[in-house]
């Protein structure tokens, strides 16, 4: 199952949010959130820097994943980022891949 790095900024709403439900509340929302959807979450982390929460899920596909984006991008209480995760296997399998490409200029 593909794996996706959400990560986010809360705003000011969010912040207020997650004063009043605590920590642990708003990990159990996205919890189900994700097994809603199919899949799971494997890691759920605070954090002090750029972003407030990082959340590492399992989903079934990235239609899913964009879907999942848009709905809590859409309650204007976090600022969110997504990132596809690759494993070094993927990786490898890419490496073999023969692509034809020719720079700019030459």
């Amino acid at each position: 199952m593909p794996k996706y790095l959400f990560s986010g900024s809360y705003t000011q709403d969010g912040v207020k949010g997650l004063l009043k439900e605590g920590g642990t509340s708003r990990r159990a929302t996205i919890e189900a959130l994700a097994k809603g959807m199919g899949g799971s979450v494997e890691a759920f982390y605070y954090a002090f820097g750029a972003d407030d929460i990082y959340v590492i899920v399992d989903v079934p596909d990235q239609t899913t994943a964009v879907a999942i984006s848009l709905a809590v991008a859409a309650t204007g209480s976090v600022q969110l980022n997504t990132v596809v995760l690759i494993t070094p296997e993927e990786v490898d399998e890419a490496a073999k891949t023969t692509v034809s490409y020719r720079p700019p200029g030459q």
